[in-house]
C-alpha cells in the first residue's frame, strides 16, 4: 500500500512544477491558486496514506498482507471496523449542513440556527455509543 503514498507524492511534485511554470508564463492568480491547492491536497493525501501504512505496519508487526506478493486472500480476513447500521445522526448532520447553505442565501439567522444544530448533531453522532443501551457496565 506504500506505492499509493508515493503515487500521491509524485502527483504533488508534478502539480508543484506545473504550478510554477503556469505562474511564470501566465501570471494568472486564479489558476495559480487552484494548482497550489492541488499541490497541498496531493501532499496531504500522500502524508495520510504514508502515516496510516506506518501505523498499520507497527500494529501488525511487519509487512501488510496486501503488500505480500505471495499472500493469500484469506490473510486479509477479519474485522474491518465498527459500522452503525441504524444511526439517525448522519441525517441530522446533513440537514443542518443544508440549513447552513440555505442560510447563506436567505438570511444569517438561519446560518446561526443551523450552526447550533450541526454542533449538537455532531456531538450526538460522536457520543452515540457512550449513552443508553450501549454503555458498558
Amino acid at each position: 500500500m506504500r506505492i499509493q503514498a508515493y503515487m500521491f507524492y509524485g502527483c504533488g511534485i508534478f502539480f508543484l512544477i506545473t504550478d510554477i511554470v503556469y505562474w511564470i508564463f501566465s501570471g494568472d492568480w486564479t489558476g495559480t491558486t487552484a494548482l497550489a491547492m492541488s499541490v497541498g491536497l496531493a501532499f496531504m493525501i500522500a502524508f495520510y496514506i504514508h502515516f496510516t501504512v506506518n501505523r498499520l505496519e507497527k500494529l501488525k508487526g511487519g509487512e501488510l498482507p496486501e503488500d505480500d506478493k505471495l499472500g493469500e486472500i484469506s490473510e486479509l480476513a477479519g474485522k474491518v471496523g465498527e459500522f452503525s447500521p441504524h444511526s439517525w445522526w448522519p441525517l441530522f448532520v446533513a440537514l443542518s449542513a443544508a440549513g447552513i447553505c440555505l442560510g447563506l442565501v436567505f438570511g444569517w439567522w438561519l446560518v446561526l440556527l443551523s450552526v447550533t444544530c450541526i454542533i449538537m448533531a455532531v456531538i450526538g453522532f460522536v457520543f452515540e455509543y457512550y449513552r443508553g443501551q450501549y454503555v458498558e457496565a
